[in-house]
């Protein structure tokens, strides 16, 4: 078992029922969700040692947030319970030519008053073998940003591997800086970078060429310049992954991955997902996935790779933020077991 340490925001997730407009009904169905949550729990349940660091609100909701990590095994003595509120995100499902829609109301979460020196990171990273976050947790304010270099410079002096997961959002970035500026300081410590193309182009700058998502198909040789670029720009890094989805519509999606990492660059098999259920943690559970791979799979970073995309598939057909794929299920997939038949 290994421990692996994430910070980030937990959110209540506040999602339109089926693929209704927001307020179609008087319903909204309430859950929890977020990034680098939504990566603890995945690799809880996948029989890691998963530890949550964040901020919540000394209330009930706070409290029920933290129920929930809890109800999946997610180590949760690092969060600090302060005064202000949860974050909250609203999620209307599209269908077919409709996008998804995301609606934020975050500004002035516990998290984001977060800054330096609020966590003992010496005493909270005793023991990990990784630490992961997002590009999602800096977005939040100059002073989260400040916090997360100083999570990251810790992690890097206690020799603990270091995974970024870009995460692009640009109704995020408000609050005066732009992305590259903050990100690209916090790549140079990383040891991987999680992203797709448009993460790449936003965070780090740097541009990507002829990777049109909407063209039906993707050309991995350009995947494979892009990842170089990243690894020379950067040359503390071990290992690039891009994400690889083919929009097909709302409902439709192809979705496969690249590693760019210590064997070289390899290619995954390519799923066609023609009935997505829910795609928002769609990411994360394959950075979860991912890191397991690098984990446990004594360096053989192709397996690691099919087994973070077929994870990630998997979330596809899960309602929620959180992929409760179990580890069995994961393999079956990774084994071409792909008929979705009964299993009796």
């Amino acid at each position: 078992m290994h421990r692996i340490v994430s910070f980030g925001e937990i959110m209540l997730r506040l999602k339109s029922p089926a693929h209704e407009r927001f307020f179609q009904s008087p319903v909204l169905e309430a859950s929890f969700g977020g990034g680098e949550a939504n990566v603890a729990v995945s690799l809880a349940l996948l029989g890691e040692s998963a530890a949550f660091v964040s901020a919540l609100p000394d209330n009930p909701v706070g409290e029920s947030a933290l129920r929930e990590l809890r109800r999946y095994s997610v180590d949760c003595q690092a969060i600090k319970r302060a005064k202000g509120r949860l974050g909250i995100y609203f999620l209307e499902t599209g269908a077919n030519q409709r996008p998804s829609n995301v609606v934020y109301d975050r500004d002035g979460s516990c998290i984001s008053a977060v800054k330096p020196g609020d966590f003992n990171w010496t005493e909270i990273l005793k023991g990990a073998d990784w630490f992961h976050t997002t590009g999602i947790t800096p977005a939040l304010s100059q002073s989260l940003a400040d916090a997360t270099l100083e999570a990251i410079k810790a992690a890097k002096a206690a020799g603990i591997s270091v995974s970024i997961d870009l995460n692009y959002r640009k109704k995020l970035w408000n609050y005066g800086k732009k992305a590259p500026e903050i990100m690209r300081e916090l790549a140079s410590y990383a040891d991987l970078i999680i992203a797709n193309e448009e993460d790449v182009q936003m965070c780090l700058g740097l541009e990507p060429e002829n990777t049109d998502v909407g063209a039906g198909k993707l050309d991995s040789e350009q995947y494979r310049l892009l990842a170089e670029k990243v690894k020379r720009e950067f040359p503390g890094l071990k290992a690039v992954a891009i994400t690889l989805r083919e929009s097909r519509s709302a409902d439709k999606n192809g979705w496969s991955a690249i590693l760019h990492g210590a064997s070289g660059f390899q290619v995954s098999r390519a799923y066609d997902i023609d009935d997505i259920v829910d795609r928002v943690g769609g990411g994360d559970s394959f950075s979860a996935a991912l890191i397991y791979g690098l984990l446990n799979y004594g360096g053989d970073e192709a397996k690691a790779l099919e087994f973070a995309v077929a994870a990630s598939a998997l979330k596809h057909a899960i309602p929620g933020d959180f992929n409760l794929s179990a580890k069995a299920e994961i393999d079956a997939l990774m084994g071409g077991n792909a008929s979705g038949r009964v299993q009796r």
